[in-house]
């Protein structure tokens, strides 16, 4: 299973610590672990929050084709909207531990919540010198806003 998560010298993983291995190793080695007993939903809780930028595509794209090897569902919770919206074909996104809307796409957003989520992504074109914050009200509106 080391070897289908792309992990080139199985031996040394194995001898190895924890500590003595990157991030990047350290997640496939957990997804290598997680698939072994072919479960039918894995849910995923901030699969890549400790990893370089450069290594998250790797380690989702894999996670999300041994998922998909195996036939088992996919749960995938991040607080990350942009990387949820790459890989996931339906949004549920949650304000306070309730379910507030449902998407396929970032561009049908409606809820106040997911709008600032949204808004507080980085964009390398447009820099910003501060973030837009929603106004309490809004917020307190949001409280009572009702899942679609």
């Amino acid at each position: 299973m080391l070897e289908r998560v792309k992990i080139r010298d199985v031996d040394r993983v194995m001898d190895s610590y924890p500590h003595q291995i990157s991030g990047g190793m350290g997640q496939r080695v957990m997804i290598a672990a997680m698939l072994m007993t072919k479960p039918k939903l894995v849910i995923a809780d901030e699969p890549t929050s400790a990893l370089d930028v450069s290594v998250r595509g790797e380690v989702l794209h894999l996670l999300d084709e041994l998922v998909e090897e195996n036939g088992s569902g996919l749960i995938l919770i991040s607080h990350d909207i942009r990387m949820v919206s790459a890989f996931c074909q339906d949004i549920a996104v949650m304000y306070h531990g309730r379910v507030v809307e449902r998407l396929s796409s970032l561009g049908s957003a409606q809820h106040p919540y997911t709008r600032g989520l949204i808004e507080a992504m980085p964009d390398p074109l447009h820099r910003v010198r501060r973030l837009k914050v929603p106004d309490r009200k809004v917020l307190e509106q949001a409280d009572t806003w009702r899942t679609q």
